[in-house]
């Protein structure tokens, strides 16, 4: 699977692997693809410089980068604090509501409330850029499309390339204005924050809109075959979130979320801002049937709403709490039905990628004569 991109980075395989976990990005790395680390979790700088320092050291010399989320605009001098003083006492008495009814405990005393989506926040995502321009990363990725200018051309000093994520052909119109290097073509079907197109509309369209600059198909692929179309629409590589979650060197931290995976179908996701306050696709489940319900008070937009359901993600995580324990992830989770090696996923994707292409040139052949 080489394009023009991958030989740019020095890859085997134009295969891009999205991961909170940095096991799961070395792995994606030595098995010949591209591992990006995704930082929104990372709240204290000496957090992810742990975890690149994990990352670097497994990469085996190989390339890697790394996933922020940041506005384009700056958004200078406002603090957790504030941000906390804006949610309504309606919201948090209606987050202890849904908890009580679903019997589930508080945490200990003292005990942190897990991850708390502050990675959006000016001085986190840039205090994430001060660790990572410390190591080799090839690549910065950013979640909310462009980053603001000064970031994009410090990564251009450092010699990383800069991707944003798209979706739509408009979306990836500003990211090429802007300066970016690689669009990510974002398909409605694809895991977490996504938009309203579909993959098969949305890469040619994308394509198109913002040639020659190199373009990554993400949503829907979780195949060599579904690889394979994308790079027939005109993408350079795959970009992929969701598959990795069920691989053996991922860490969730829960028994029950992997059986979920594992068990859920592709129909059993749904795009809910009960996360996040973004339309984010993840498995459905009772806790964002009661977000999306229109009894209830709704979401608050972004980030107030992460920051208002953290401390009872990580209450339903710890105690795996059934009805409510969900993640975000791709409606591929219906191909997600065993825990393999990342080295197995990949072997898997190339060799599907090379019968797709057999199949095509075989008919292109006969299509010939």
């Amino acid at each position: 699977m080489e394009t023009e991109l991958s030989k740019q980075l020095g890859i085997e395989h134009a295969i891009f692997g999205f991961t909170p976990f940095p096991e799961v990005a070395a792995a994606i790395t030595r098995a010949g693809g591209f591992g990006v680390l995704g930082a929104v979790r990372y709240t204290a700088p000496d957090d992810l410089a742990r975890d690149l320092d994990r990352l670097h050291g497994l990469a085996g010399g190989k390339p890697y980068g790394l996933d922020v989320v940041m506005p384009a605009k700056k958004v200078e001098g406002v603090t957790e604090a504030d941000v906390e003083a804006m949610i309504p006492a309606e919201h948090r008495g209606f987050v202890r509501e849904l908890l009580a009814r679903h019997g589930v405990p508080e945490l200990a005393e003292g005990e942190a409330s897990g991850w708390r989506i502050t990675g959006w926040m000016e001085e986190v995502a840039r205090g994430q850029l001060d660790v990572a321009f410390d190591y080799p990363i090839k690549l910065l990725a950013n979640a909310l499309g462009s980053p603001p200018a000064d970031v994009i051309e410090r990564a251009h000093d450092h010699g990383v390339l800069v991707a944003a994520l798209a979706g739509s052909a408009r979306h990836a119109r500003r990211h090429a204005e802007a300066g970016i290097d690689v669009v990510v073509a974002q398909g409605y079907e694809a895991g977490g924050h996504t938009g309203e197109i579909g993959s098969m509309v949305l890469v040619p369209e994308v394509v198109e809109a913002v040639a020659p600059l190199p373009v990554l198909a993400a949503g829907g692929i979780g195949s060599g075959e579904q690889a394979a179309a994308g790079i027939a629409l005109g993408a350079q590589g795959v970009w992929l979130g969701s598959l990795w979650l069920t691989t053996e060197e991922a860490d969730l931290h829960s028994p029950a979320l992997t059986a979920k995976l594992l068990a859920a179908g592709s129909g059993d996701t749904v795009r809910s801002r009960a996360l996040t306050g973004k339309p984010a696709r993840q498995l459905r489940t009772a806790w964002t049937d009661a977000w999306d319900d229109a009894a209830g008070p709704g979401t608050l937009p972004m980030p107030l709403q992460g920051l208002l359901v953290a401390e009872a993600v990580s209450r339903i995580q710890k105690y795996e709490v059934g009805e409510l324990l969900g993640t975000p992830v791709g409606q591929i989770v219906g191909r997600m039905n065993s825990e393999r090696s990342v080295r197995a996923v990949v072997d898997d994707l190339t060799r599907g990628f090379e019968r797709a292409v057999t199949r095509m040139n075989r008919i292109a052949g006969r299509s010939a004569t």
